[in-house]
């Protein structure tokens, strides 16, 4: 039974972040910069603090009484992490929900398998994997085969997205800003530093070992508590809001959009109330994400299947916003090879891990 809450809690949290972007399609007379960064402020800023105080009612005390080191390096793990998050927003901007998520997160699967385990190579720590590990052993190579399909299913999405292009030389007002450059551009950018955000975890891992210990000596028991990570999100939180404020402020200024927050002729209160309805639902993939988590009992198993989540729910957005409308046959057929091989590495990675 816990199993089977676990892969739900999973789906939730990975239909919140395939879905977060999609409240932002009703924001009308707003230039990007202007939505992105009122949703962001909830994302970052509003929302993790109160989840926060909900299961950790000290949680103030603990970042307040953590080290300085522990502190900066957590943050400037999600002030890199924040360019990823920014990029993510570019990324599907110029790709759409469909491509671009699939793109990026199969670039995320890559590099935050890769990435992690190089490090801890040369500064090992218990209970992480290296990439030594990964290269000896049958669970390892199993991994890295999914990992190298999942490059093969970039690869697809990317000649997809290439003859998108090309088929929507005349573009349609669905697929206005579609950008195949700058969109992959900025998927690989987001690509490589979402894996940061693991970094910062790791970072801020001593404020959630307070949180857990508390928790288990209230309960007189034993195990992780189920919200740990959420003291260590504030801070790693501060650190996205400062990459993106200070981005989304100098196009504000480039565009002379500044008016947009208080532009009467633009529907305000509507524009705020969806951006906000997409920053809190950006957030609640990790709230559910560490639930699954808590249920399944296994990292990486957790993690493959979270993304698997969300490739899914994002692409079949795609299908609804119909992102693919007017392009060719061998296009969408294209994608869909595309979007089954990022799976089915998915697939192969999370096998790999259950071996481990």
């Amino acid at each position: 039974m816990g199993a089977i809450f676990g892969v739900l809690f999973h789906f939730i949290g990975g239909f919140a972040s395939g879905s977060f972007y999609i409240p932002y399609k009703k924001v009308r007379g707003w230039s990007w910069e202007s939505y992105w960064i009122t949703g962001g402020v909830f994302s970052w800023l509003i929302v993790p603090p109160i989840a926060a105080y909900l299961t950790i009612p000290n949680f103030g005390e603990i970042i307040s009484s953590t080290e300085g080191s522990v502190l900066f390096w957590t943050y400037l793990m999600g002030l890199l992490w924040g360019i990823g998050g920014l990029t993510y927003g570019l990324g599907v901007r110029y790709l759409g929900v469909s491509l671009g998520s699939s793109i990026i997160l199969g670039l995320c699967s890559v590099f935050g398998s890769i990435i992690p385990s190089i490090y801890y190579n040369f500064n090992p720590t218990t209970g992480k994997d290296t990439i030594h590990d990964l290269m000896t052993t049958s669970w390892g190579q199993m991994v890295l085969l999914g990992l190298a399909i999942c490059v093969l299913g970039i690869v697809i999405c990317g000649k997809a997205g290439g003859m998108k292009d090309k088929d929507l030389s005349g573009k349609t007002e669905d697929n206005a800003e579609f950008d195949i450059v700058k969109g992959l551009t900025f998927s690989v950018i987001s690509g490589v530093l979402s894996a940061c955000f693991s970094f910062g975890i790791e970072a801020g891992s001593s404020m959630a070992q307070i949180a857990n210990d508390q928790w288990v000596a209230q309960n007189v028991g034993q195990g992780e508590f189920l919200y740990r990570n959420n003291v260590v999100y504030v801070v790693i939180l501060w650190g996205g809001l400062t990459t993106n404020l200070l981005w989304c402020m100098y196009l504000n200024f480039k565009n002379k959009s500044f008016g947009d927050y208080s532009n009467s002729e633009t529907p305000l209160l509507k524009n705020y109330i969806f951006s906000a309805i997409a920053g809190t639902t950006w957030f609640l993939q990790f709230f559910f994400y560490g639930m699954g988590e808590s249920r399944l009992g296994n990292g990486p198993s957790s993690w493959i299947l979270h993304m698997a989540f969300i490739i899914l729910v994002a692409n079949s957005w795609g299908l609804v916003l119909k992102e693919w409308k007017g392009v060719s046959k061998k296009t969408l057929t294209t994608i869909i090879v595309g979007i089954l091989t990022i799976v089915l590495s998915v697939l192969v990675v999370g096998y790999g891990n259950s071996l481990k």
